[in-house]
This record gives structure tokens, C-alpha cells and sequence, in this order.
């Protein structure tokens, strides 16, 4: 009797878990788990979008590009914003944010690496009333950025 309560207890709290990660607000045990799915789907999409950019980027790096690469992609509310560059860029993430900021573009979520390379990954809205703004306007404000960060390290 008690073992099988432990049991019950322990899958509940595992449901809540898994409520809690996939950002689900179902109640009953099917819906969560149809969310988790679904939450699933999601995340394999993204890695594909981002395996698909890093090898566009490894393509154009043959080059050797000094600029870092930059791609926007719409979402459905808001856009991701990825930038990568194959060195350490000192001072670009604080150009990107101003670039974003001049935009009206809130940061919703990000992920910043700079240890080894520069990865950037962005997930923004424009909040500002009356224009909206598109994702090649976004884009050609971050290659700005990048531009302004290549001219004040390289001079």
C-alpha cells in the first residue's frame, strides 16, 4: 500500500517535472505528455536550423570571411538571431545589443559563447508601436555591428 503511493507520488512529481521543462499547462496526464511531445519536435527543429546554419557557415568560412557570420530567421512571435564567428570577438556582443536596443529589438532570450569561437544565439521582439520590423533590416544592422567591430579591432 505505501509502496504503491511512493509510486503514485513519484510519477506525479516526474509529470510535474516534465510540465515544468516543456512550459506545458495541462493538468491531466496525456496532455502533458502530448505537450512533452510536442516540446520535443520543437527542440529537433532548432537543431536542425542550427546544424543547417553552422554548415552554411563552415561553406563560407572556406573564405575565410574576417566577419562574423549572421543569420535572422522569423519566428512566430519575434525573431532568432544567430551570429558565429571561428575566433574570440571581444566588444561585438555589446555592439550587437546596442544595434538591437537602436531597433527596439527586446532580448527575450539568449545564449552567448566566447570562450574559444563567438556564438550567438537570440531570440528578440520589437515592442516599439507602429513599424515593424523585418529580418533583413535586422540582419543588416547586425553585419553593421559586426562591420564596426571588424574596423575598431583591425585598425
Amino acid at each position: 500500500m505505501v509502496s504503491s503511493e511512493l509510486k503514485r507520488e513519484s510519477l506525479h512529481e516526474k509529470l510535474q517535472l516534465l510540465r515544468s521543462i516543456t512550459h506545458s499547462h495541462a493538468i491531466n496526464k496525456t496532455s502533458i505528455i502530448v505537450d512533452a511531445s510536442k516540446y520535443i519536435v520543437e527542440l529537433k527543429q532548432k537543431v536542425e536550423r542550427l546544424n543547417q546554419y553552422v554548415e552554411e557557415f563552415s561553406e563560407s568560412s572556406a573564405v575565410q570571411s574576417p566577419l562574423p557570420a549572421v543569420a535572422v530567421e522569423t519566428l512566430e512571435k519575434g525573431f532568432l538571431v544567430n551570429v558565429f564567428s571561428g575566433r574570440r570577438c571581444p566588444g561585438l556582443l555589446a555592439l550587437i545589443l546596442e544595434a538591437f536596443e537602436e531597433l527596439g529589438l527586446n532580448v527575450l532570450e539568449a545564449r552567448v559563447s566566447c570562450t574559444d569561437n563567438f556564438r550567438l544565439q537570440a531570440i528578440g521582439v520589437n515592442d516599439e508601436q507602429g513599424e515593424v520590423i523585418g529580418s533583413q533590416v535586422i540582419k543588416q544592422t547586425v553585419v553593421e555591428a559586426t562591420k564596426k567591430w571588424s574596423e575598431n579591432n583591425h585598425n
